[in-house]
């Protein structure tokens, strides 16, 4: 299915086509529990993402109508770790690929599922999508991203309900506190990332990533620095071939031919 290397391919599957690099957890029997052979492969994946110039957008979705329910429980008794050192859990959620990435959630995002899910900077879900943070419940802290992402991303006392709780929320919830981009019938999320993908794949790459790392790195910025501290990563987009040829193919009303430089 791939013409990207990576390891244990049969428990992730991945696929590039137009830009857009696809990577689908495949331990259906299991719910797509993440293992280290599926993180190293995520990870093999998203290396390959932001190496290849002509790759634009990563997809993470599960197959067999479920996300993600997390750590394979099994194997973490065994004493395996599905970690990968310098990314961590999953091979995503501490070093998250410098091009977008679009989770496409089918069905249930548990515990480390929704930690990936939170790692993702968009997100499409199936109307019948449950996003959970069980750990408590367990006698453990959401530790790979869920505790700390969550409140940055949902208004504090909703975050603070799914961690204390440990209920899921529905995608219709999720959405409506903007942690959703778009709800769509169920078996059609992946469809559907795959052209939010593509909408952001015909953009420059140049300015896609460093858009990205701008908007991400500024959340934490004083508000007087703003525009000093954005030239950084402005002023060599503006400078960019990309930056000519965006102005010369509006002038000569055709599509441009981006370079990624």
């Amino acid at each position: 299915m791939s013409d990207v290397p990576v390891t244990g391919a049969d428990d992730v599957l991945v696929e590039a086509d137009g830009g857009v690099l696809t990577i689908a957890i495949n331990r259906p029997e299991q719910r797509n529990a993440v293992t280290r052979s599926v993180a190293e492969a995520i990870a093999a994946a998203l290396t390959e993402l932001d190496e290849r110039p002509e790759l634009a957008v990563g997809v993470l979705t599960g197959t067999g109508g479920t996300f993600c329910a997390g750590m394979d429980l099994k194997r973490f008794l065994a004493g395996e770790q599905a970690h990968v050192p310098g990314r961590g859990f999953g091979g995503l959620v501490e070093a998250p690929p410098r091009k977008p990435l679009i989770a496409a959630v089918e069905g249930w995002a548990l515990g480390g599922g929704f930690e990936l899910v939170l790692a993702c900077d968009l997100v499409v879900a199936a109307d019948g999508a449950r996003f959970g943070l069980p750990e408590a419940r367990r006698g453990l802290i959401a530790r790979a991203g869920g505790a700390v992402r969550l409140p940055r991303r949902l208004p504090r006392a909703i975050a603070l309900e799914v961690l204390l709780t440990g209920e899921p929320l529905t995608a219709g919830r999720a959405a409506a506190h903007g942690l959703v981009n778009r709800v769509v019938p169920d078996g059609e999320a992946l469809s559907a990332a795959k052209e939010l993908a593509a909408t952001v794949a015909v953009n420059a790459p140049l300015a896609v990533a460093t858009a990205k790392a701008l908007a991400l790195d500024s959340a934490e910025w004083p508000e007087a620095e703003l525009f000093a501290r954005q030239a950084a990563y402005t002023e060599p987009v503006f400078a960019s071939d990309d930056a000519r040829e965006g102005a010369s193919a509006f002038a000569e009303r055709r599509t441009p031919r981006w370079q990624g430089r």
